[in-house]
This record gives C-alpha cells, structure tokens and sequence, in this order.
C-alpha cells in the first residue's frame, strides 16, 4: 500500500469551491487560501438557520496505546461510507499542532485512503490560525512583563503570575525558563516557561465561542495571575484584550477542505488533549450542523477524557445534542489492556502481540465494556469501530464483536485505510441505526453543583473511582475561586490519557482507587476550572530521532517524509 502522503499527492483535488456548493456555502461567505482551502465567514452560520439539522455523532474511542487507535480516520472513513450511501455528511475536526508532526505522533489528517487534502498544508501551517493564537497569547504575555517594568499599577504579585508563554513546537528546553536578565531595562527577572501552542488557554477560547462578541468577551475575562492580596488580575485589567481579538479576528474563522473522496470537511480549533478540551471548535459545529444530513466530530484521547469534555462542555455551549457515539476499537489495544504487552512509540510492535490470539483480545475486553458504559452514562448510543489493520486475525475480530454485543452496543469491522468509503460501508449503516434509536442525554453534573461535588461526580461516574481526594493546596485553591465567583463553571480533570484511571500503569477498567487531585488552576476566560491529577507535560520534548529527520523537498519542491 502506498504511504498516507504518495496517496495524498496522488489523488486530484476538486476547487474547494465545488466542495462548498456541495455543502450548501455560498460562494461570498468564502475567503480563498489558494484553491484548495478556504475559510468559512461565520455570516454563513445565520444564512443556513433556515436548513434541516444535522444528526450529530462524536467519534472517541477506548482507551488509546501511545500511538493511537486511528480515531480520526475512523471518522474520515465514517464521513466516506455515509456517502457511499447516499447521505450527505459533513465532518468537523481539530487542526493538527506542529509539534508532533515534527516529533513522533505525526500529524492528524487522517491515514492512508481516508485522508483530509491537502495533507501537507493541514499538517503544518493550514491558515495561520495557531499563529494567531500563538502571537495574540505572546502579546498578553508581554504587556503582563512590561507592566510589571512600567510600576505595576495593578499591583500584580510576580511570583503568582499564571501566564506562560507558548510556541507551536515540541521543545523542552523551555519549559522553564527565567525572563528580564541584564540591564534594568531588560524587564523584571522572574521566572516563567513556555506551553505548546495548542494547550494555551485562548486555543481554548477559539474553540468554545460562539461569535466573534463571545470570543472577545473570553479573552478579556482570562486571568492571568493574582494581586499580593489574592485578587484576580484579567486580560480587560491589563487593556489587551482588544489587541489580541484583533490579531484572533481571522482565526474564529472555519477552515474549509476535503477528503479523498471529495466530501467537505471543517477544521477549526486544536486545543490539548488533557487540560483542555481535545475537541474542534463550537462554531465548525455550528455551521456544519445545517449542510449535511450527519455531522461527524472527533473528540482527543479516550471517551473518559475528550468526549467526556464533548458531552459536558461543548454540547453545553453549543446547545447541540448528539444522537450517537462511535468507539474506535483496536485488536492491539485490547491485547495491550490484557497486561501482557507493552508498546513504546518509535519502536517495532512486539511479535507476540502480532499473532492470533483471541484469549489476549478478551483479556482486555473490561476496557472496553467500561468505554461502552461511559459513553451510555450520558444517555447515547455507541457503536464500536473495529478499526482493521492488516495483522488483525478474524477470530480476534469475533471476540471483540461478541464482547460489545453482549454488552448491547452496535458493532462493525471498518477498512477504511485500505478501502476508502467502500470499506466502512457497514460502520455507516451501524451508526444509521443507532440515529433511529432513542436518545436521553443527559450531563454528568449541574453547574449549580460545588466544585468538589463536579470532581466526585466525574471521577465516580465517568472514571469508577470511588471518589477524589484533595491536597491541601488544591482545596485552598478551591476556596479562592469560590471566594472569587467562579464556582459555577464546568471543570476538565487532566490526568493521564492511558489509562481510565490516573495512574498510567493501570489497564482494563480499574477499580478500588481514588482519583488525587494536587492543584486546581483557572481557566476564566474558556470558562471552566480544571484539576492536576499526576504528572502534566504541557510542552512535549522530541525524541531521539525525531519524524523532523525524515522530513524534506524533492528536486521538484515536493514535500517528501511526511508520514
């Protein structure tokens, strides 16, 4: 089989004009990136107001192996078999960061004949929207600095200062670093450090507002750190917020492309797996909700965390409820919950994994009947994704097919990679089904809630641990921003994403822990508190040979290496 990119610079691209029509788009709602990208005016959401919904799927998955189960593939290929049956969809997902194109993971476009195109301008710049965001947080930043050298009129205590700042780029050495050395009027000397772009808090943003006012507001409610007596000090205190919605005033914008098969698909927003969202933005959603007949979006990591975010979160601010879940499932990692193996990113699969072994598969099976209770928990309908790949034996196919069905969820065999639309024609019936059927969605918690119940009911509910217990420093915390009238607001846990618990050795569906939660930080301008659970790395480092060594041009200009 050819690689992900020989197939992408292969495969005739239509104008993204004609996908757009195709989409129900006018053309003057249209700002053209060449001829194969476009951004999308949000004037074109109050347009098709007037048009049918959409069903609404969220694409998630079990608990993932580091090197993924191919859940945005799944719902590229998912896109395509709908087609194939002659239902219009629409797909809506995140832009891929930088870093890990460059580092280990890889990109997010999707993977051999169910791809987004063109490959290579999705995985590195698209339209400059993570720049934008990546300037408009550098530039808070630097007026909370020059604040500080210009006599601090706001009285902001430097050593409480929550803002860091951030690049699009795997790069460790700054983590932690100290700013304002040398002369006096180099700044003041404090000591700070740098995030990925897409954990910044305005990526965030971008993904939760609603309109270009609401992003706005977002961005001047931030917080970036504390008065020597505890006040809260915002963007609006500082006078940036103005500047920066500026710089963002492009960015709100939806990305528009295509896949293989020329089906239209949104990508807009690519905020952290873990301290955030993991989801594509409320706006792509929005949008995508009146040009299609199913509306598919991705949620990060496994259903414990992204579309736990998905269901609680963005379907709050959207308003949108979905009508059913898809839960990408892998042979290698159930036969990697069962406890016997142990797969390390940028090495070979071990031989015993690869062969036939159902017992190995059923071995795994509590990670995912616990999957399929979460995704219920909140009252849809999964439908498990067996993703193919081409070690898989059938008998391992039949066991997770006997397992999900005994636990009452649909199930297909999906060869998208290999077979396009044709081969997830059987998941797109399965999730036809499951759109008949009826839905009783309902949140894990009310904001009405206290913080600390919000946390219990999460880490109970959704993860099955027998409750939260708090550091002395996080319940400070909690005090304060209660004291400080943020107690309503939703909250993220970040823990680990391999695991159902918060501790990353942990396979299956663990039971009899606790979830510990050391701190608690504030994201006012997003909107939502989110807890510290273990050890989170906000700024990934490259490996020892980084995907960046492979990467290059051709004597023609082409991109060569990528994936």
């Amino acid at each position: 089989m050819p690689s992900d990119l020989e197939i992408a610079q292969s495969t005739p691209l239509k104008p993204i004009s004609e996908i757009a029509a195709r989409a129900g788009i006018a053309e003057q709602h249209l700002e053209y990136y060449g001829r194969h990208v476009a951004k999308v005016s949000l004037r074109a959401i109050e347009e098709l107001q007037g048009q049918p919904q959409a069903k609404y799927i969220v694409i998630t998955a079990i608990t993932p192996t580091p090197l993924g189960e191919g859940k945005t593939t799944t719902a590229v290929g998912l896109a395509l078999g709908l087609e194939k049956l002659g239902k219009k969809s629409m797909l809506g997902l995140r832009q891929p960061s930088m870093g890990p194109v460059f580092g280990i993971k890889g990109g997010a476009a999707g993977g051999g004949y169910s791809q987004v195109l063109p490959m290579e301008t999705l995985n590195l710049h698209l339209t400059g929207d993570f720049h934008a965001v990546t300037a408009a947080h550098n530039l808070l930043a630097a007026m909370i600095d020059n604040h500080l050298h210009q006599g601090n009129a706001l009285n902001l205590d430097p050593r409480n200062i929550a803002w860091r700042r951030v690049i699009d780029m795997n790069d460790r050495a700054l983590r932690n670093i100290v700013v304002g050395l040398g002369a006096p009027e180099d700044g003041v000397p404090r000591q700070t450090g740098f995030d990925i772009t897409a954990a910044s808090e305005i990526m965030v943003i971008l993904m939760l507002s609603t309109s270009l006012g609401d992003m706005r507001r977002r961005l001047g409610n931030i917080v970036v750190g504390y008065t020597y007596d505890g006040q809260a000090v915002t963007a609006e205190d500082l006078k940036a917020a103005g500047a920066m919605a500026v710089i963002m005033k492009d960015a709100i914008k939806p990305n528009l492309l295509q896949t293989t098969e020329h089906t239209p698909v949104l990508i807009h927003a690519g905020p952290f797996g873990n301290i955030a969202t993991g989801n594509s933005s409320v706006v792509s959603d929005l949008l995508g909700a009146r040009t299609a007949e199913y509306l598919l979006t991705e949620a990060g990591f496994g259903s414990d965390m992204g579309a736990e975010r998905f269901f609680n979160m963005k379907c709050r601010t959207s308003g949108l409820r979905p009508d059913a879940a898809v839960l990408v499932v892998t042979v290698r990692a159930l036969k990697a919950h069962s406890g016997r193996f142990r797969i390390v990113p940028g090495k070979p699969l071990p031989a015993e994994l690869l062969a036939e072994n159902p017992g190995d598969v059923r071995a795994g099976g509590d990670n995912l009947r616990k999957h399929i209770e979460i995704v219920r928990s909140f009252g849809v309908q999964p439908v498990v994704a067996i993703n193919a790949f081409p070690t898989d034996h059938p008998s391992e196919h039949a066991a997770i097919r006997e397992m999900a069905e005994a636990a009452g969820a649909r199930v297909a065999v999906s060869t998208h990679v290999a077979h396009g639309g044709e081969g997830a024609r059987g998941l797109a019936r399965a999730v036809i089904d499951a759109c008949d059927d009826e839905t009783d969605f309902r949140y894990t918690y009310e904001l009405e809630d206290s913080i600390e119940t919000k946390f219990e009911k999460v880490a109970r509910n959704v993860y099955g641990a027998d409750g939260v217990s708090l550091s002395a420093s996080a319940r400070k915390q909690l005090k304060l921003f209660e004291k400080l009238g943020y107690g309503h607001l939703p909250i993220v846990i970040a823990k680990t994403h391999l695991s159902i618990s918060s501790d990353p050795k942990l396979r299956g569906a663990p039971t009899g822990w606790t979830l510990p939660i050391r701190e608690l930080r504030l994201a006012a301008g997003a909107g939502y508190i989110y807890a510290i659970s273990g050890d989170m790395r906000t700024m990934p480092g490259l490996g020892e040979h980084p995907s960046a060594e492979k990467i290059d041009l051709d004597e023609n200009g082409e991109v060569v290496g990528l994936f």
